[in-house]
């Protein structure tokens, strides 16, 4: 069975000649193209204010540096009351409404890091709402609450006034320089929600966190440019199409062209990544899968069939389909090498070479190749 080489193969593996570089390890940054991750590359709709990392964390020392300014018992406890609040505010992107009708004896379980919105004094630990906070957040509230002085404020220790709170949020936003319109709760929330999408929390859990009515209305946070959308789809297409063959290498795409011969037809297809293949197949298999411009197929091509060129220029051979991309990854034995080369648009390509061909080659990660195929070798699937 074939083991990966990290690093520099071995000598006993490749001979006297130079070594194949390979490694398991992420390729140096902006060397290949990675998956779309849709929580990486959503755009913010431009009618949605929000706070950036940068801006959120400025805030936040702001009204930590406020509360810790306090002089004397009654100032410490007060603004001791608004951080609790501040802090529920920005980690559990509740209305400021919520965060001051809670009941800090009944509605907040410090233990478990959690707090539930909206019980109504029902007494049920499972009525309502229920949003984790992070255990430091945890740990920070129960040592105010906790605390002998402040035990006279429990049960009302979050029952403050709202112009009150939004005041010193306008306060603490100009202490910090942000613009006025971003001081204000509401921000708070949607740079909350936007935050737990970014960290890939799905979509309907956002939108329970939120305590929002519809997915509608949680969706409303992130849109897609078209690029994105396509690729996103292209990769998710061919991942699925790769777990039902053995055929490593699948393209989607349309069809654009179709030229037929007396025996053969030459297929030519526009892939979802923008690439055009060119498959010539028999003109009974047209006629079995019933081809045409504009249809949406599938583009199958086995690992063994990929040629790997080294150049800056497009390799000068017959074979139709030459991709450029940069090598992610090598897989080697004794005999054979296995190299994984990714295209600008996120595309996998697999070629399977001997391992002689990869030394004398001198592949390493990161190198830029192309990858070579006949149109023969191109499999054409249908729906």
């Amino acid at each position: 069975m074939p083991k990966t080489v990290k690093g520099k193969a071995s000598p006993s593996e490749l001979g006297p000649k130079r070594a194949v570089s390979a490694s398991l390890g992420e390729v140096p940054a902006g060397a290949a193209a990675k998956p779309p991750d849709p929580a990486r590359i959503f755009s913010i709709p431009a009618d949605v204010k929000y706070l950036q990392v940068d801006q959120l964390t400025a805030l936040t020392e702001s009204f930590r540096a406020w509360r810790q300014a306090a002089r004397g018992p009654a100032r410490r406890q007060a603004r001791g009351r608004v951080w609790l609040a501040y802090l529920l505010l920005r980690f559990t992107a509740a209305r400021l409404g919520e965060v001051l009708a809670l009941d800090d004896r009944s509605d907040l379980n410090l233990a478990k890091g959690t707090v539930i919105f909206g019980r109504g004094g029902s007494g049920d630990e499972f009525a309502g709402r229920q949003v984790q906070v992070p255990e430091d957040v945890a740990r920070e509230m129960a040592g105010f609450l906790n605390d002998p002085v402040n035990r006279d404020m429990r049960g009302r220790v979050f029952h403050l006034d709202q112009g009150y709170i939004r005041r010193l949020f306008y306060a603490r936003a100009a202490d910090c320089g942000l613009p006025r319109e971003l001081a204000n709760p509401r921000v708070l929330r949607n740079s909350r929600a936007i935050e737990m999408l970014r960290q890939g929390i799905p979509l309907t859990i956002v939108q329970n966190l939120l305590g929002q009515g519809t997915v509608n209305l949680t969706a409303s946070y992130l849109t897609f440019a078209q690029a994105d959308r396509e690729r996103i789809v292209s990769f998710h297409l061919q991942k699925e199409t790769r777990l039902r063959t053995s055929a490593r290498n699948s393209f989607q795409g349309r069809i654009v062209e179709i030229k037929k011969g007396l025996l053969l037809t030459r297929v030519e297809l526009t892939t979802t990544g923008g690439y055009r293949l060119v498959s010539v197949i028999t003109n009974d298999s047209l006629a079995n899968l019933g081809l045409r411009r504009g249809m949406p197929v599938c583009a199958l091509v086995k690992a063994p069939w990929v040629i790997i060129a080294r150049g800056q220029d497009a390799p000068r051979v017959s074979a139709s389909n030459r991709l450029r991309g940069l090598i992610t990854k090598i897989n080697a034995d004794v005999i054979s090498c296995e190299v994984i080369v990714a295209l600008p648009d996120g595309t996998q390509v697999c070629a399977l070479i001997t391992i002689n061909s990869a030394r004398d080659l001198g592949l390493e990660v990161g190198g830029e190749v192309w990858t070579v195929f006949k149109s023969s070798a191109v499999i054409i699937t249908v729906d």
